[in-house]
């Protein structure tokens, strides 16, 4: 897979490859659907690939002057007079490429796996029309490429999954497939596959944790508590050569079958009683939160901070709603919004018109809002915007930043609250802060030090029927624990059922029918009030009122008949 995803000869066999399989497969009753490749994404920076984003590069500006304009090339006397001149964004050659090409390459090499994958769905539409189309994406986690339009063209999403995989960004917490899952699903707003499931430990050179027992039958449940249709193990066997050998399967390298392999031999029992039950079950969810993949590439162009994550800010919010067991859709900005209660927006950096308008008319017909700071400060071509922060939104929100602050470790700031229950607590915030300045808006807390002590922190603003927030700044996990309890309760959103941090519950819907799943992830037994008698599909127990439930146990629940 390490290769030139433009080069004419990689495109023409992989053309003719895909057309022989598809030849060979298609009467097989054996097979029912299709992968394109395997984990799309790497950046090539090749002779091939800098003519191909010269076209790119042309087919959207049109000439080089409307480049040089939007991008702003001026600066350093980048001015371009011919597509030939305009060199590849290479990362660290000691000058910062310009923003607005480097954001653009991001872009580029996205379209170029969105076309070079459906050069392989047209020809597999064409020559096995009833087989199903998926692609195994990586999760949350990658940021290589736009994941809405790679989707698009698939029947459904595929992805792997691999909780404690050597690849994590930031600490593993249950939370984190979780994330995933509902990313994932997010992508197409219908339910997915898990193409490789963890079987085992991983790692090529040197080894994860081994899963100890009872999380391997967990996460796998845990895929299916979120949408999962279907569960694919990787792998069947350990390999006893080549790069992958430490990444285990069900059985072992001699090929025994051990305490992996049983555990899932009794999920597979299990699901063959109840599968059908569950398959095709939908997620309802009252909460969405927009993912940017435009705010993501410009955010690996200019991090604004050596302490700043995209990725760490959008999973620290939606760890804040999973602790509390409420179930979150996430989804594009464009995407329709009318459904939800509450939408959450984490830096929206680079801000469209599309964007923008979807975000106005939602807050204009009653829904609430709640916006983070570095929203709407670039265009879609990565230029600032010629106006006060949070640019096209401030009129939503009702509120300018009127000047911002880059704190470094060293630096502490805090904020104090003004509203409700949460009036007088004050809290510790990181990493950014602006300060505001309200145009209409409702201040609900000030900064509690430096130089804009006493400042407007958070805002909340009335516009149409609905509401907008925003925080302005960083927190930290107790941060949003708090602000998104408070939200919570205003907007009566909460979980089906009272269970202790670490007992995850999530729910699908066949129709009117709830199907409840409970999951341990703790290793001691934990007890659930339901908020109802049920039925436990996997062990055929009736339960009612306070129960208890075993570490690394899972519960999938219905009403008694």
């Amino acid at each position: 897979r390490i290769n030139c995803p433009n080069h004419p000869f990689y495109r023409e066999r992989s053309r003719s490859i895909t057309a022989a399989m598809a030849e060979h497969y298609v009467s097989n009753p054996a097979v029912i659907g299709w992968q394109t490749d395997n984990e799309f994404g790497d950046r090539c920076y090749c002779p091939i690939c800098l003519a191909s984003f010269q076209n790119w590069l042309k087919q959207r500006y049109g000439t080089p002057n409307e480049l040089n304009k939007c991008c702003g090339t001026i600066f350093w006397s980048q001015t371009y007079s011919d597509w030939c001149q305009i060199p590849l964004p290479l990362p660290n050659t000691g000058t910062p490429p310009n923003p607005s090409l480097a954001l653009d390459f991001k872009r580029f090499i996205s379209d170029t796996y969105v076309s070079f994958q459906q050069e392989q769905i047209d020809i597999l539409r064409s020559k096995c029309p009833s087989h199903f189309i998926t692609h195994d994406m990586m999760g949350f986690g990658y940021d290589g490429l736009d994941y809405f339009d790679l989707a698009k063209p698939l029947d459904f999403v595929g992805w792997n999954n691999y909780p404690i995989g050597f690849w994590h960004k930031w600490a593993y917490t249950s939370a984190s497939p979780a994330l995933s899952h509902d990313s994932m699903r997010g992508l197409k707003n219908k339910n997915f596959w898990v193409m490789e499931q963890q079987a085992g430990p991983t790692g090529w050179q040197t080894l994860s944790a081994t899963p100890r027992p009872g999380v391997l039958r967990l996460w796998a449940y845990q895929s299916i508590a979120h949408g999962a249709d279907g569960v694919v193990f990787f792998r069947w066997r350990t390999a006893r050569f080549g790069a992958e050998q430490y990444w285990h399967g069900l059985l072992e390298h001699d090929g025994r079958t051990g305490r992996r392999y049983n555990e899932i031999k009794q999920m597979g029992a299990e699901l063959q009683r109840v599968g059908n039950q569950i398959l095709g079950a939908e997620t309802k969810s009252r909460v969405a939160i927009l993912q940017s993949y435009d705010a993501r590439f410009a955010f690996q162009v200019q991090s604004n901070s050596d302490d700043f994550s995209y990725e760490k800010h959008l999973a620290q919010i939606y760890k804040a709603l999973w602790k509390r067991n409420v179930s979150v859709d996430v989804i594009s900005p464009t995407a329709e919004l009318s459904k939800y209660d509450l939408v959450i927006a984490p830096t929206l950096h680079v801000l469209t018109d599309d964007i923008a308008s979807n975000l106005r008319e939602y807050v204009r017909a009653g829904g609430t809002l709640v916006v983070t700071p570095r929203t709407g400060v670039k265009d879609v071509d990565n230029a600032v915007v010629n106006q006060p922060l949070p640019g096209l939104l401030a009129d939503v929100c009702g509120v300018i930043v009127d000047e911002y602050d880059a704190i470094t470790p060293e630096l502490s700031q805090a904020i104090t609250f003004e509203i409700d229950e949460l009036s007088g607590q004050t809290l510790p915030v990181q990493t950014w802060c602006d300060i505001l300045a309200p145009q209409g808006a409702e201040v609900i807390a000030h900064y509690a030090q430096d130089y804009y002590a006493g400042k407007p922190a958070i805002t909340r603003n009335k516009f149409g029927q609905g509401q907008a927030i925003y925080l302005g700044a960083f927190g930290t996990d107790a941060f949003y624990e708090s602000v998104f309890g408070w939200l919570l309760k205003q907007k009566n959103i909460r979980s089906d059922i009272e269970a202790p941090a670490g007992v995850e519950t999530t729910a699908r819907w066949q129709g009117e029918k709830r199907l409840l799943f409970v999951l341990n992830h703790l290793t001691n037994a934990q007890e659930v009030t339901l908020d109802a008698p049920c039925f436990d599909l996997l062990s055929g127990k009736n339960y009612t009122g306070h129960i208890s439930i075993a570490p690394q146990e899972v519960l999938i629940l219905t009403a008694v008949k």
